[in-house]
This record gives C-alpha cells, structure tokens and sequence, in this order.
C-alpha cells in the first residue's frame, strides 16, 4: 500500500494530493484510518486549520501532511518535557505544480497554523518573485535577498517561479540569489519557513544548481492539477459565494468546454482554479451587459447565469 508520505533515500518527504483509494492492510491499521480518526478536543489550532483546508478542493492528502506535521511538533514537545531528545527539524518546504492548484492558499495557511503552534512567532507570508529577490549589480542581488528574508522572519518566504533564478546561467545574478538563500536556510532554518514553488519539471532542475538545496528541502508536496469534477466544483463554489446559479445549459457548456480544455496538449500554461474564476467574473460581466441591454431585471434574471454569458478566453481573440 502506497503511503500518502513516502521517504526517499535522499530523506525528503513526498507528498501527491488527490491520491486514489487505497486498499486496507489486514494486519495493521492503515495510515488513512488513522487520519481520518477524530482529532482531540484540545487541539484546536489543527482542528481550525481542517476547517479552512476543508473550504479548499482537493486537499485530502495536504491535510494529511498538516496532521503528520502538527503531531510531529506536538510530540516533540512532549518528549522534551520527559526528558527525552527532541531534535528542530527545518520545515523549509517544495510545492511543485502548474499554476491555479492552490499552492499560494496553503502557504498562508500553513503560516497561520504554525503561528498557533509557536513554531513561527508571526505566522505573516511574503510572496516575492526573481524580479524581488535578483538586483542589478554584484553584492545588490545578496542584499535584497537578506532585506527579504528579514522580512520574512517569524513567518513564511514563498518565492513563485522559484525555477526562474536558474535560467540565467553561471553569470546571472539568480545564482547569487540562491547562494545567499540557501545560507540563511541554515543560519536562521528555525527562525523562518521558506517554500519555493513552480512547474515540477524546472523545480527538479533548480534543485541541481547548488548542491545544497536539496537536502534543505525535507517537505516536497506536488500539487496536482484538478479533475474535471474539481474545476466544477470550484466554479460551484465561486458561483454560491457570490449569489449565482447557472442554468443546465450554461452548466453544460462549462464542462464541455473543460473537457476540451483539459485534452489539449498545446494548453501547457492551463491554469487550473484561476482559469475557472476568470471564467466566472468574465461570465458575470457579461450576464450584466446583457441584461442591461434587455432591460430586464427579475430575482431570476440577475442570479441565472446563461449559457450565452459564459465568456471564455479563445473567444475573445
């Protein structure tokens, strides 16, 4: 039986969301039963943090590793209160996936928790990019990478299209960028939480250009992207929170177009849960010029989404 947590040789931990069912083990209690267990009262930091995930599609798997985390602390500080040996493991983390798959929402998340948990003494998230991080001249890339990682103490450094500090070559200044990363990982490695994020394929790739990047990463999660019945129900989602419906048609016509979406394989850069929600604000933009133009302005007529609403982005070339 495939664990939802698996380690490798190497001693990173890895994580795929979204797995499929697996089959119970006669002898021991299997890991899912376990998880799926009801937490204990007490734990109200965890229990919080399940109900935020649970406002999150396809999450069944993050939850598991939020657990495994919170358990793994929790004990610790217990064992340290008997006595017994309580190593600080480096919490630095990988998200590897395309973009629209939720990555930036369970950072913030994760900052929180860890925050309640007096693990992080701010839980706060800086979001930054190569352009953030990589300067001009010698010496100017490693000090706006140290001015941000000061930042980030006692929350969360989560650099999107990390890959991208990479690209330049030996010369690029990305390369100082990663240098200064990679020695605040270990001088401060309990005093922030730092989470790359990016396309899988060039993670892999960024974690060769410093030899000492991938043992500083024990957390790999890979993000993956959502099914047809996700990015449905992500729509849903967005539709209720904002007090639409759509009719059967436009219902239709939204998965059917998913379908193609998804079985293109030019759409490398589909973006998963933004593009559903481009979709919706698109669409509601559209409900109300058309309504505007009818004049018609029922209970009915400005909750219902219509098939001929549904604005989707090859239709605007």
């Amino acid at each position: 039986m495939e664990q939802p947590i698996r380690k490798k040789n190497n001693g990173q931990i890895n994580i795929v969301l979204n797995g499929q069912k697996r089959k119970p083990i006669p002898k021991d209690p299997p890991i899912r039963e376990r998880h799926d267990q009801d937490i204990p009262p007490q734990h109200i930091a965890l229990k919080e943090m399940e109900e935020e995930l649970g406002v999150l599609v396809g999450m069944d798997e993050m939850k598991r590793m939020i657990k495994e985390i919170y358990a793994w602390i929790y004990v610790n500080k217990k064992r340290e209160e008997r006595g017994l040996k309580a190593g600080q493991q480096a919490l630095h983390m990988m998200f590897k996936g395309n973009p629209g798959t939720g990555k930036t929402s369970v950072a913030r998340l994760i900052g929180k928790l860890f925050h309640k948990m007096n693990v992080l003494s701010k839980g706060h998230l800086i979001e930054v990019e190569r352009a953030d991080l990589v300067g001009e001249y010698i010496g100017h890339t490693a000090q706006k990478t140290r001015d941000l990682i000061k930042k980030a103490i006692g929350g969360i450094l989560f650099i999107d299209e990390a890959y991208s500090l990479g690209r330049g070559g030996e010369k690029d200044f990305g390369k100082e960028a990663i240098d200064t990363l990679v020695k605040h990982m270990e001088d401060r490695q309990h005093e922030f939480i730092l989470i790359l994020a990016g396309y899988s394929k060039e993670m892999d790739y960024f974690l060769t250009l410093n030899p000492g990047l991938h043992s500083r990463f024990p957390i790999v999660v890979d993000f993956p992207d959502y099914s047809i019945e996700q990015l449905m129900e992500i729509g849903q989602r967005m539709i209720d929170d904002r007090e639409y419906v759509l009719s059967r048609d436009a219902e239709r016509k939204l998965k059917e177009h998913l379908i193609i979406i998804k079985a293109d394989p030019r759409l490398v850069s589909f973006s998963n849960g933004r593009y559903i929600r481009n979709i919706i604000e698109k669409s509601i933009r559209s409900q109300a010029m058309r309504l505007l133009l009818e004049d018609s302005y029922e209970r009915g007529d400005l909750v219902t989404l219509r098939s001929q609403d549904l604005v989707f982005e090859e239709d605007e070339d």
